[in-house]
Parts: C-alpha cells; structure tokens; sequence
C-alpha cells in the first residue's frame, strides 16, 4: 500500500500564535515555560490536523522556534565562542532547547541546568545550548553588543535562514537532542511520527567557514573578528564549490558524521523506524568532491543505527546529473520533486530503481497555492505504482509547506472564483491522501474528488479574469530602446552630484521607518471602517512630518517618508494593481517571528492610477532635501507573490515591469530627484542550476531597465538588494544600471564587496553599516571600522552610508540612536578623509 506523508508543516500558526509568543518572551512578558508551552500546543494542533487530512505519517523535528538550519547548529553544538556557551555538563543558562515537562507535553522533565535528559546507548550526558543562546545566535545580544550570526535566504525562495558559523578543525557535539524529545513527544500522543532533520552534506554547504585569524579572535571586538581572509567565508547556495569555497567545509564531515550518528541511535532507541534527511544540496550543481562527500557521509550513516531506515529528500529542482549518484546511496527511500521536475520520474525509472528503495513522489506543489491537477498528478503516480508496486511508494508534497499558508477555509472574505482555484498546506494535505486514496483503492474510489479537480482546473483555464488585452497589446509592442537610459551610470553620477548637492559619504535609509502600535492600530480602525478616509490620512501625513523632522534633526542627507501608509513592500502595491488577490490569514514565515502575507497573482498586470505620488510629494513638500520616491521592483513583487502558473513568468514580469514604469515616470514628473526601486529578491529568484541562469538574468535586468529606462539622466536611481550573494552575478546587476546600490553588508563583515570590487563594479554603492534585523545598537567606532573595510577596497567617492534594510520591525528607541551614530560616524570619516588643501590654501 502507498503511503500518504509530509515533509514538513508551517510552524507560526493559523493566528501568528508562534510570532505572538516570541515577540511577548523577547519583551520580557511571558516566561521561557510560557513560551514552550505554546510551542507544544502547536506542534500538537498541527499533528492532529495533518492526521485529520489523511496523512499515515506525520514529520517531527520540523518545527522551530526560530529557524530549522539554526536547530541544526545546535544539535550538533556549533556555537561560536563569542556567544559564552561551551559543550561541558552544566554550561549555559536554565532553559535548553529540547522540551521540557508538562509544558511541552513530553510528559517528563528535564533538568533545568540545561541537561539532556537522557542519554543515548553509548553516550555521555551533554550541556544543551540554552535558550538565550539560541535566540542571542538568531538576533544578537543588545546589552553584551555581541551580534547575530548572518541570515541568508533559504535557496530561491523568501524564507530566510540564520548561516551557521564553523571553523577550520571545528569540534562537533550533540547539544540538543530537540528532534528525538519531539519524537517522543509525538509517540506519547498516539501520532506515528518519522523525524526530520537538516542531512550532514546540506548542513555544511549552507555554512560559512570562519578564516584563521577570525578562529583565534575570540578576544577582539565584534568587528574585528568578521572574514579576513579572502574566499574562505564565501558560501553559494546554488553550488558546492568543491576544492574552492566548499572544500573546507567538506573537510569539516569527518568530525560531523559521529553526531549525526548518535542522533540515529538515541531516535532509534526511542521507536523510530524511519528517519528524513533533507539533502537539497543533491538537486543542485555538484562537483566531484561534494558526490564523494555524499558518498562518504551515507555510507556512515547506514551503519550508524542498524535497522533504522533512511529517507533521503531532494526539492527544489531535478536530480539530473545526480541521479546516479542519489540513486546508488545506501538509503531506503528517495524523495523526488516532481512540481519542480516532473520529467525526473522517467529519468529515474529507466535507471533502474534498486529493489530496496521506494520512492517518495512529491505531486503536489509546497511553493505555490494553486489547486492540484489531481489527474495529471495521478497518472505519474500510476506510471510509479507500475513500475515498482503501490507498497514502494510514498504520495507528498514537493517540498515543506512552510512556503504556503495553513488553512484555506479561514478565508471567507476571498472572492469565491478565485478561492476555487486554490489549496493551502491543510487543502494540499487532503490532496495528498485522495491521491494516495486512488493508488491503493482505485480511480473509482476518488471519483467525486477527481471530478471536483477536472472542474477546478477547466474553470480557471477559462475565466475571463486572467487574461487584459490591453496589457498584451502593450507588452507586444515593446521596442529595445524603452529599457535603455541615455548614458551609463559614470556618466550620469557628475549630473546627479551636482542636482542633490550631496557631501562625501552621503546618508540615507532603506526607506521604511518604525510601524508603531498607533500606526498599526490607525490602519486598523480605517480598514475595519472604524474611522473615514480623511482621518486616516490625516493621521499617515502626521506620521510623515514626524519622520521627516526627525531626519533632518538627525542629519540624513537623502530622506524618506517612512512608508507609514504601506502593511509590506509588495502587497501595497499589489493591492493597487489589477490581476491580484488578497488574503486575510495567509500568513507565511520570513524568518523567526516575521510574517509576510503573499498576494495572489492570478491574471494580467495593470495599473489603474498613481499609487505613491501623492505621499511622496507631501513629503518632499516639507523639506529642500531630497525624499526618495519608494518603490518595490517587478521581480520582488513576482517573487515574493504567489504566483500564477498558466503562462511564463518572464511575461508576469514585464506585465509588473510596465506599472511600475509607469509609476516612475509620474514620480519624475511631480519633481522628484531619486527614485529607489527595490529588488531584494532579484539574487533569491534565480535559478538553482547553473544552465538555467543566463536566461534568467536575461529577462530579470530587462524588465528593471524597463521599469528605468524612461527617466532623465539626472534623477538618480536607487535599488536595495539584501541577504544574497552576488559573487556570480555581478554581470547583470552592472547591467541593471541603477545610479546606486544598497545591499546588506553587516553580518558579512563588509565581506559581500569582494565581488564588487573584483568586477569594478561602476556605479555607487551603500554597504549596510548595522544590522536591522538585531535590536543592538551599534556603536559609532564599529560603523566606522566597516565603512574603512569600505574604504579598502572601493573607491571612497562611490560609498554611501546606510542601514542593512529598512526600519519597519524595529522601534524608534533604538532606530534614532543607531542612525545618530551612523550620522556621526559618517560626518568623522568625512573631516578625516577630506582632501588636503591646496598649497597657498587656507
């Protein structure tokens, strides 16, 4: 009999409960026991409801209380030093990681020194990493100035994981045994849980190495013990690297694998019979020595618990080039992403499949929210019981649902047609089981559901809805020259100077200040038609002046008006755009305790009218300096929107592209002298396969020189880009030509303008001079240290002076003391780098 099964459930909660019981035990207002207790009561909800879906076997381990990668680190005690926290009994602070008592519904305590509470056959009793050290790791450590480790986002999608941070001969312990406490957890509640965790190969390629000298400053301050050494920091989700990048960190699998190890066993010994090793990594670029890694850790890992078997899940992309290699290691089941990948289904057949593997089949997309086409789903999945027999089979998701929201039945307000056509994590659940339902019972069996899909899918492929012929007309007459500007960025930046008047080391922000409750609640009360139109707005423009004033106060150089009117960066605009929907619990993860809420693109993009003039130039009414006109960019609005699936989505694109001109343009028009577009998922949305980029890059640049290429030379654009590598495609971001760049630089150390200045990169660039994502404040003489790492390397003419991201999540108690630093440290450097008077000057 084929098995229905799961990969991994969102973890926040229908209702952000997760979100809301972290930003409460971060303040300070419920306790470490609260806070697990509300941990327990979800993994237990969900448990029950992918047990109600149809699902025989339900994940564990999957849930985090901030970041599964994060989780992993500690598992297997990769804390750097500079967090206080060793691997002996008795270190750390009171609270470990694993549950603990009634409170996490393990039905049994542990130790509040922080102890395993048992150990495995074979093994010691070890210290578990706290949970002040796990959140100090995740967010930093404001009163110590200790800084988070850096976040990255999690291959090509908008969850964002923290980057654990390793060290040349780098000493593995297990620290958490959360995945086998869970396990019980699961058990002990009546569930036939299989655990998951992040597999050792995936593990060290996600990692940076830290360089020697950063191993040995344990002792030196935060800034200085960031990447010294050229290349060896460097981590690219999208390749191993081999002898190059990834080479170290392979070497680090060795002392790795005895961990992982024990894990096996202790989960063994607790009843489990299956165990999921989530290996991405395998779908992706390899060169020789990463398969030989591969090679190496499964063959350890086979022996390590004898009769345990093990469930190798790939996502994301295709097996391709390694199938032979995926299909030749000693596992017992070999998850495929057939979403992504449909054709790897005969690939691997024709193969051959070992006789002792089974295949987990993912039909059913864990990115997107649209409906299955359950019989396109199942004849795969027939073609599979074929060849192999229902018993080798499990039926899944392509991936973890963490990428969709929970449940589409709490969407009464969604417009009726357009609910038809889609499936949240618990509606893909229930898709899972019907289809598993069919492999074992029959076509017959399913027949009602079969039938409600065949309908589903023919009404959205007929609506009226999806298709504006104006906006194809437009986009086929789209010429060459409309995404091209006048001259290149040099030859622009002397006309710009000299409109904006801008010092050395200009200043500026991302271009979100703080949401405030009264904001939040203003917006509120005026969507819930608690107050009118012209209240509201009064209130957004006090709001405005308030920001405004503190920025000239601070001494920002470049302004911006804080975007109080705006809920997130792409469903404001989304909502003023036709071809979108909207959802009101459609809550996905970003990273920890921060939610995003993905419009629904379903049809042709068009723009009704002007969406930010108006409040862009109030503000600029209140100050001669130059407020930057805000907008976000075509490919983040398609990235970071569930998107739809009926035509390519370089089409979507330069269907958003032309809106967003079009916005530009009235911006220019109403006397507005910068102009940012942000693109922070431009990095995020490419292609996992090195074949596939060129004609990606290709369409992501034209469709944001299209957006561009319409305005003077001397309005000067702006774009934000965060939390992505750009060591292998600073091609197209020259070719982008934006005016200025601002990119995250923190957590990096600064180390991200390796490949600007390799490339020579010819336009200005504002590294990110403090973290947003952390609650510390950084000090003046850090900034300054980055911004002379700066200095270094790039040409000091070309820098401006910035925060990370924007300032939305974050409070104006420690916003306005950090951009006061960030000021002063700008204006010292500017005196201290200031040229030297002429001879017979004064």
């Amino acid at each position: 009999m084929a098995v229905a099964t799961n990969l991994g459930f969102p973890r926040i909660g229908a209702g952000r409960e997760l979100k809301q019981a972290l930003e409460a035990y971060w303040d300070g207002k419920i306790s470490a026991d609260s806070l697990l207790a509300t941990a327990a009561a979800l993994r237990r909800r969900h448990w029950e409801l992918q047990r109600a879906a149809g699902i025989d076997v339900v994940p564990v381990g999957d849930f985090s209380l901030y970041d599964h990668v994060l989780d992993t680190a500690c598992m297997v005690g990769a804390v750097p030093a500079r967090y206080g926290w060793a691997p002996s009994p008795g270190a750390g602070a009171s609270t470990p990681l694993a549950p603990c008592g009634d409170a996490a519904g393990a039905g049994r305590s542990t130790p509040a020194a922080g102890l395993g509470a048992e150990a495995g056959p074979g093994t010691a009793a070890a210290a578990e990493v706290p949970l002040d050290v796990y959140f100090a790791m995740a967010r930093g450590t404001p009163g110590r100035g200790v800084p988070a480790l850096e976040m990255t986002k999690w291959f090509d999608t908008n969850y964002h994981y923290i980057v654990p941070e390793l060290e040349p001969g780098q000493a593995f312990h297990l620290a958490s045994r959360k995945v086998v406490e869970e396990f019980r957890e699961a058990r002990t509640l009546g569930f036939e849980p299989r655990p998951v965790l992040l597999g050792p190969v995936s593990f060290l390629l996600l990692a940076k190495l830290r360089s020697p000298a950063e191993a040995g400053a344990a002792g030196r301050s935060p800034e200085a013990s960031r990447s010294e050494a050229e290349g060896l920091g460097s981590r690219t989700a999208g390749s191993s690297g081999g002898e190059g990048a990834a080479g170290p960190r392979l070497a680090l699998l060795d002392g790795l694998l005895p961990v992982y190890g024990q894990v096996l066993r202790e989960l063994a010994a607790a009843g489990a019979t299956w165990v999921q090793l989530d290996e991405p990594f395998l779908a992706l670029d390899l060169d020789e020595p990463a398969r030989a890694a591969f090679r190496r850790a499964y063959a350890t890992l086979a022996q390590a618990a004898p009769g345990l078997r093990l469930f190798l899940a790939t996502y994301f992309e295709g097996l391709r080039d390694n199938l032979e290699l995926a299909l030749s290691l000693p596992v017992q089941a070999l998850h495929l992403d057939l979403v992504r990948d449909p054709g790897q289904l005969e690939q691997v057949l024709a193969a051959g499949v070992p006789p002792t593997l089974h295949l987990s089949l993912g039909v059913v997309d864990g990115r997107n929210v649209w409906r299955a086409d359950l019989e396109a789903a199942l004849a795969l999945l027939e073609r599979a019981r074929d060849a192999l027999g229902a018993g080798r089979l499990f039926v899944a998701p392509s991936c973890s649902l963490l990428h969709v929201p929970i449940d589409l039945n709490l969407e009464t307000d969604l417009d009726p047609e357009i609910k038809g056509w889609l499936a949240f994590a618990k509606q893909k659940l229930e898709e899972v089981a019907v289809l598993t339902r069919a492999l074992n019972q029959g076509r017959q069996a399913v027949a009602g559901a079969l039938a409600a899909s065949r309908a589903a899918v023919e009404a959205r492929r007929r609506s009226p809805r999806r298709t504006r012929p104006e906006v194809q007309e437009r986009l086929a007459r789209l010429n060459p020259d409309e995404t091209r500007r006048p001259s290149r960025a040099p030859q622009r930046r002397p006309l710009q100077r000299e409109r904006l008047g801008l010092p050395l080391l200009p200043t500026t922000t991302i271009g979100s200040f703080p949401q405030t409750p009264e904001v939040r609640r203003l917006r509120a009360r005026w969507r819930r038609g608690e107050i009118d139109t012209a209240t509201y707005e009064e209130g957004i423009r006090a709001e405005i002046r308030r920001v405004i004033r503190l920025q000239e106060e601070l001494g920002l150089d470049v302004l911006v008006h804080g975007e109080a009117e705006r809920n997130d960066m792409v469903e404001y605009f989304a909502e003023q755009l036709e071809g979108f929907a909207f959802t009101r619990h459609g809550w996905v993860q970003s990273y920890g305790s921060r939610c995003v809420k993905p419009p629904i693109l379903y049809g042709d993009v068009a723009r009704p009218g002007p969406m930010t003039v108006r409040w862009i130039t109030y503000a600029q009414s209140l100050t001669e300096r130059p407020v930057k006109g805000m907008l976000t960019g075509p490919v983040t609005i398609l990235q970071w929107s569930f998107v739809r699936d009926d035509q390519p989505r370089e089409v979507t694109c330069r269907q958003i592209a032309l809106a967003i001109r079009d916005e530009v343009q009235d911006l220019e028009a109403a006397g507005i002298r910068v102009i940012q577009i942000d693109e922070p998922a431009f990095r995020e949305a490419m292609p996992l396969r090195q074949a596939d980029r060129p004609a990606y890059l290709a369409w992501a640049t034209e469709c944001f020189r299209l957006v561009t290429g319409g305005v003077r030379e001397e309005t000067q654009i702006h774009t934000h880009m965060c939390y992505s590598e750009f060591n292998d495609i600073l091609d197209a971001i020259a070719a982008l030509d934006a005016d200025v760049i601002l990119i995250e630089a923190s957590r990096s150390g600064m180390e991200l303008l390796d490949a600007f200045v390799q490339h020579r990169y010819p336009s200005d660039i504002g590294p990110g001079v403090y973290d947003i994502h952390s609650p510390r404040v950084p000090p003046v003489d850090e900034i300054k240290a980055l911004l002379r790492k700066a200095a270094a390397v790039l040409d000091p003419a070309q820098l401006w002076v910035n925060p990370d991201c924007g300032l939305k999540t974050r409070r104006y108690e420690e916003v306005e003391p950090a951009l006061r630093h960030m000021v002063q440290a700008a204006r010292e450097l500017r005196e201290e780098w200031a040229p030297a008077p002429a001879a017979g000057g004064r």
